[in-house]
């Protein structure tokens, strides 16, 4: 049993095609979780993902918009809850994880608790998909923080501010890739825990596709320094456009020095363009942070607006 007693906890469980997984993750959340309300939404299933977990004791409702990210969209703006455990439906996390990370969540007054997943079975967690999350995990890393070493994990306990302060623009599986920089950009406590991550029951597949996903979360991640570190983005583009003019303008410089002439004048033309390019690219980088800093503040209010998780407070 649990001691969450005046805290209200809503287990959400994003699914499609999870016929064979579903009924389990129901059960042993029920159990780890006895107070808590499960929901499972259905994202256009073909099988009886939804009518298995109706009778498995969830609360079933429905995202007609394909993508964990719509789904998750959904869930985060339907349901109000005082802690938020985000969990796959694959059957791949473990349930009695989830009261002693909803406990560090509470303890500490965090915001997130990320579960690392840890594995043996090499069929649970592919190298392939280890390989991408290292990679994109140590690229986000060098750019907004190092917090997490699992940045695309699909377990993580959420408090209500967290939540209802997250403005979820992905449509697929690069949800965890917002997750993670809303966290680092707001600067909100975090944690992580390592939890134990098993391989599918027998006749459920994976929905992830690892070239297909990584793109995806890559272009969500050159999108989000686009929009987050403009100054960066743009410097970069700046700094391979001035290079290219450099590269182009040399040898007619050179030529003139030696000649007096310049016979590449459309080269000269093109060289200067591209400097100028180079100088607009630097502008709209530096106006476009201060937008970004606006945002950001905005996004900051609207997080402060709602209380920190805690403990209920007892009556003396």
């Amino acid at each position: 049993m649990d001691d969450f007693q005046g805290i209200t906890i809503a287990v959400i469980i994003p699914c499609f095609n999870e016929e064979v997984a579903i009924p389990s993750v129901v059960e042993d959340f029920r159990k780890a979780l006895p107070t808590a309300q499960i929901y499972v939404y259905d994202n256009q299933s073909s099988d009886r993902t939804a009518e298995v977990a109706t009778q498995a004791g969830a609360i079933v409702d429905f995202e007609p918009f394909p993508g964990k990210g719509n789904v998750m969209r959904r869930m985060f703006s339907d349901i109000d809850a005082d802690v938020y455990v985000l969990v796959d439906g694959d059957d791949t996390y473990d349930s009695t994880a989830a009261p002693g990370m909803i406990r560090l969540l509470l303890d500490q007054k965090l915001d997130m608790v990320n579960g690392v997943r840890v594995t043996e079975q090499k069929e649970a967690y592919r190298f392939g998909h280890r390989f991408g999350n290292v990679m994109l995990t140590q690229m986000v890393a060098m750019i907004f923080g190092r917090q997490f070493t699992d940045m695309l994990s699909g377990y993580r306990i959420f408090s209500r501010r967290f939540v209802k302060s997250f403005p979820a623009l992905a449509q697929g599986f690069e949800i965890e890739t917002e997750l993670t920089i809303h966290a680092l950009e707001l600067r909100m406590k975090t944690a992580e825990v390592p939890t134990p991550y098993k391989e599918r029951p027998e006749g459920s597949e994976s929905k992830l596709n690892t070239i297909r996903d990584g793109i995806r979360i890559l272009r969500t991640i050159t999108a989000l320094i686009k929009e987050e570190r403009p100054v960066l983005f743009f410097g970069v583009l700046t700094a391979l456009l001035a290079l290219l003019s450099i590269a182009l303008a040399v040898p007619v410089v050179l030529e003139y020095w030696q000649t007096g002439l310049v016979p590449r004048f459309p080269t000269a033309i093109l060289s200067a363009s591209i400097m100028l390019l180079a100088f607009l690219s630097l502008s709209c980088g530096l106006i476009l942070d201060s937008v970004s800093r606006g945002r950001r503040e905005l996004k900051r209010l609207a997080y402060l607006a709602i209380p920190a998780p805690s403990w209920p407070k007892t009556s003396a």
